[in-house]
């Protein structure tokens, strides 16, 4: 996966989030990303971290995405 197609995919699933993508090895395959959006309003923090790793099921199924390290900022 692309650094374009994660920020696309977080993009879709956040409409009114800040989006922030980072390639940590440059294999394509280790990420860090950063999402501030309204959508984490009321969720706890376990919440969060698996409603952007539900974005990215299949790909951490199949291993094309290895590691997802993730930070969330809720927005009001």
């Amino acid at each position: 996966m692309t650094k374009e197609q994660m920020t696309e995919r977080l993009k879709a699933a956040y409409p009114d989030g800040q989006v922030e993508v980072v390639d940590m090895t440059g294999t394509q395959d280790h990420w860090q990303v950063a999402i501030a959006s309204a959508a984490f309003k009321g969720m706890s923090r376990i919440q969060q971290q698996r409603h952007v790793m539900d974005v990215f099921d299949a790909e951490l199924k199949t291993g094309e995405v290895h590691a997802l390290t993730i930070r969330t900022i809720i927005l009001n």
